[in-house]
C-alpha cells in the first residue's frame, strides 16, 4: 500500500521521534480529547459577545453575533481561533481521566501526541500538557492526519491505536492507514450528541472505556 505524503512541516518533526517499531503506539489529539476546548472557546465567545448553537459538529455556521443573531463569517471564526489559542490557551483543562489513563496505557505503549495546532504554539502546547502530567512527545500537524498516521503504521510492527474527535480524521485514517484501530473520542457531551458516527472501530467520551478497549485490544494481540 502507497503511503501518502506528509506535510513538509511534519518531516523535521518525525525525525525528533525515537520510534521503537516492537512496541504499540497510541497516536492522541489533544483539543476534545485531552483537553476541554469547547469549553474554554464558548467562554471566550460569550466574552466576545458572541454564542454558539450546538445544533451541528462544526465551528462554521455555528457561531453567532449576540446582538444580531447574524452567522460570523469563517474568516472571522478563523480569526477568533487564532486570538483564542494566542491569548487564552492556558484556560483549557485537561479532560476528566486522561492523564490517569495514559500513565497507565504507557506501560504497555509507546504515546505520542498528534495535533492540528499551529507550529507557533507548539512549545505552550507541551509544556501545558506536561503541567497535567501528560509529558509525551507532540507533533504539530497540518491538513489530514491519514498521512501521518499512514507513515507511523509502516514502520511498525506492533499495534497502532488513533484517538482524535474529527470524524474526518476518522475517515482519512481508514483510507490511509486501514489495520489502525480508531477510536473516536468527544469529551464535550453537548458535540458527542450532535453527531451519529463516524468510520471508526470504537466511540467514547469518557478515558475509562477508553482505556479499557486499548488495554483489551493489547492482551488479544498477545501485548
Amino acid at each position: 500500500m502507497r503511503v501518502p505524503p506528509i506535510h513538509p512541516d511534519l518531516e523535521p518533526q518525525l525525525d525528533t521521534i525515537t520510534l521503537d517499531i516492537t512496541r504499540p503506539l497510541i497516536l492522541c489529539d489533544a483539543d476534545e480529547v485531552i483537553l476541554a476546548f469547547m469549553a474554554a472557546f464558548e467562554r471566550f465567545l460569550h466574552g466576545k459577545g458572541f454564542y454558539y448553537l450546538w445544533r451541528s459538529y462544526a465551528l462554521d455556521g455555528n457561531i453567532r453575533d449576540r446582538e444580531n443573531n447574524a452567522e460570523l463569517p469563517p474568516e472571522q471564526i478563523r480569526v477568533l481561533i487564532q486570538e483564542f489559542y494566542a491569548q487564552h490557551a492556558k484556560t483549557l483543562a485537561p479532560v476528566a481521566g486522561a492523564a490517569e489513563a495514559l500513565g497507565k496505557l504507557v506501560e504497555r505503549a509507546n504515546i505520542i501526541i498528534l495535533t492540528n495546532l499551529w507550529r507557533e504554539h507548539l512549545e505552550f502546547r507541551q509544556r501545558q500538557l506536561a503541567s497535567h502530567g501528560i509529558d509525551y512527545p507532540v507533533l504539530s500537524n497540518t491538513g489530514s492526519k491519514g498521512p501521518p498516521v499512514a507513515w507511523f503504521q509502516a514502520r511498525l510492527k506492533a499495534p497502532l491505536y488513533f484517538i482524535d474527535d474529527s470524524p474526518r480524521h476518522m475517515s482519512a485514517v481508514a483510507r490511509d492507514a486501514p489495520k489502525t484501530v480508531r477510536i473516536h473520542f468527544i469529551a464535550e457531551r453537548r458535540l458527542s450528541g450532535l453527531f451519529d458516527g463516524a468510520d471508526c472501530h470504537f466511540r467514547t467520551d469518557s478515558w475509562a472505556s477508553a482505556r479499557r478497549v486499548i488495554e483489551g485490544d493489547l492482551t488479544v494481540k498477545g501485548y
